[in-house]
């Protein structure tokens, strides 16, 4: 198994050993009820996780143009993790309820910030419930603050004006990670806009997994996502969800497939569709 991957086995092996190098992150949360996730972790979560809100940790304010989970900035991240007990080099393990939509997230941002020892809980909480994983109750228990910094940066990423200039006949391969109703601009629930950016591929984030909720296996996902580029330079793809979300799980699955190198969108759809003239596409891809 890629390690980027932990098991529940793994994790629980982490947790009874002794010392301060292990950060659990606990990322559950719903898009369509913003509050439930932390009463979810409330009701009962991997003992020692730290509670991250998508909207509240891993999100800059919303301006009405950069989309609906614009990217903080690299500083202001760190520090919001310092604030919770983090330290640079400590082993980071990111879990949700969601097959891991927003743990990915957490994964690519602590990447991104240079932190290298980042693991996702294969399977989430999921996973940990069936395994009969011990569960803490309450909110979280106190961390003296750490000191974690910025280091050199760990992951690419692009903002709409590179992706806009690039658009016509650039290098880059856009590769979508909504549902394929979405990316032909239907059923739109949660933008303003339907449709897709002209030229993108189509790699629905669910994908990536199994039927029970793990990841797929490294060489089935270097199989598939060989497919999904048709001979394109995986480290050219620019990956883009609806807000920045779910294209951190094609990463992380990219990651475990050995094809390692893209660069991630954070604004997405619900910027570019807010964007004045931006081109949009919808229907089949051609």
């Amino acid at each position: 198994m890629s390690s980027v991957l932990i098991s529940v086995s793994e994790l629980q092996a982490l947790l009874a050993m002794p010392g301060d190098r292990l950060m659990v992150l606990d990322l559950t949360f719903d898009l369509a009820h913003p509050a439930a996730g932390e009463q979810v972790y409330m009701a009962g979560h991997v003992p020692g996780a730290i509670y991250l809100h998508l909207d509240r940790d891993l999100s800059a304010p919303k301006t009405g143009r950069n989309g609906r989970h614009p990217l903080p900035g690299r500083d202001e991240f760190a520090a919001r993790l310092a604030h919770v007990g983090a330290r640079n080099g400590m082993h980071f393990v990111v879990y949700d309820g969601s097959g891991g939509m927003y743990a990915a997230r957490a994964w690519w941002m602590l990447r991104w910030l240079g932190e290298a020892d980042v693991s996702v809980l294969d399977g989430g909480m999921s996973a940990w419930r069936t395994a009969g994983g011990p569960l803490e109750a309450g909110p979280m228990s106190p961390r003296a603050a750490g000191d974690l910094r910025p280091a050199a940066q760990g992951m690419a990423s692009v903002d709409f004006a590179e992706l806009l200039a690039a658009h016509a006949g650039g290098p880059w391969t856009v590769v979508d990670a909504r549902a394929p109703d979405r990316f032909r601009g239907e059923n739109e629930t949660l933008d303003p806009v339907g449709g897709r950016i002209p030229g993108a591929l189509n790699r629905f984030f669910r994908d990536n997994l199994g039927p029970e909720g793990l990841f797929k296996p490294a060489a089935q996902l270097r199989a598939e996502w060989s497919a999904v580029l048709a001979g394109r330079d995986p480290a050219r793809a620019v990956h883009q969800c609806g807000s920045g979300v779910t294209a951190c799980h094609n990463l992380l699955a990219l990651e475990i497939a050995g094809l390692q190198g893209g660069a991630l969108y954070p604004g997405s759809w619900s910027e570019w569709c807010a964007q004045p003239g931006a081109p949009i596409a919808t229907g089949a891809a051609g």
